[in-house]
């Protein structure tokens, strides 16, 4: 495996005209069906405790005093941008579709930590629309690992059927005595508030113009926000667990979405839907270790 250490996160600004340029050079070659054997590192990462808390008010978390669970992943996304960019890789960037998120905490992580973050690439396999492929990352303080991550993105395409396998699908969360319920707005600019944050900028989360240049009628939530802001409703979390979401249909904005959380034991389900219609946005698990 090829390992490249640089010494901090690249800005949004640096990570996309490093995207802009791979695409031109994309589009002149035919790159193979297989991912770089490659992997990112910041050796030293200190955390901006500005950024932290625009971060936490923007997805409602009510407390830095360790980081939010969903916040590592997050940085870790500059590092994905770098990895798209590079020449090997081997597919559009505007084409991908995240639809799968997991993180896992062994213990709280401070903001005052310094942490070395790594992301390589996962394995690619056939999806019953194409094709999918994982970015795992992992943060280590000094040699002890204390958060992972995975995010998994769907090339679509036409797939033959003997190889497609259907993505693993979450039941719908039946409604029962003791549930949480809430019913969020999510007002209009949320992309381009949470995009300046995070530094996912891409146009379908930015204006309905920019959106409908992609096919979508309008602009849409980021999923990561939609993760972020249902972790935070949870409310306090256990020093130890796994959070695993699927990503389903997006968030048109505005949007008027229902979050409902069923505890059981160790676990709590819980969903993102549409208010008026019930149309499923997110599903997701809860699992303390």
């Amino acid at each position: 495996m090829t390992t490249i250490r640089i010494e901090r996160l690249p800005t949004p600004l640096q990570a996309y005209r490093k995207i802009v340029k791979s695409m031109v050079l994309r589009a002149r070659s035919t790159p193979q069906r297989v991912l770089p054997d490659l992997e990112y590192v910041v050796e030293r990462l200190t955390i901006d405790l500005d950024h932290l808390q625009r971060y936490a008010a923007i997805c409602q978390f009510a407390s830095m005093q360790t980081l939010p669970p969903t916040y590592l992943a997050v940085l870790s996304q500059s590092l994905q941008m770098l990895m798209m960019a590079e020449p090997e890789f081997p597919f559009p960037v505007l084409g991908l579709v995240h639809i799968h998120n997991q993180v896992s905490q062994n213990r709280p992580v401070k903001p005052s930590e310094t942490i070395r973050l790594s992301c390589r690439f996962g394995t690619l396999k056939p999806h019953e629309k194409g094709l999918q492929f994982e970015f795992l990352t992992t943060a280590k303080v000094g040699d002890e690992e204390v958060w992972t991550g995975s995010s998994t993105y769907l090339m679509r395409q036409k797939s033959s059927t003997a190889e497609s396998r259907p993505a693993p699908r979450q039941e719908k969360v039946a409604r029962k005595e003791g549930d949480r319920q809430e019913n969020w707005t999510v007002p209009g600019d949320i992309g381009r508030r949470y995009g300046l944050i995070s530094g996912d900028i891409n146009p379908i989360h930015l204006h309905p113009l920019s959106a409908k240049l992609f096919g979508f009628p309008k602009a849409i939530a980021h999923g990561m926000w939609t993760k972020a802001r249902c972790v935070a409703a949870l409310g306090k979390l256990p020093d130890a667990f796994d959070i695993d979401v699927q990503f389903k249909l997006p968030v048109l904005l505005p949007a008027s979405v229902e979050f409902h959380a069923q505890p059981a034991g160790q676990q709590v389900a819980f969903e993102l839907t549409d208010a008026r219609n019930g149309k499923p946005h997110l599903a997701g698990t809860l699992t303390q270790r």
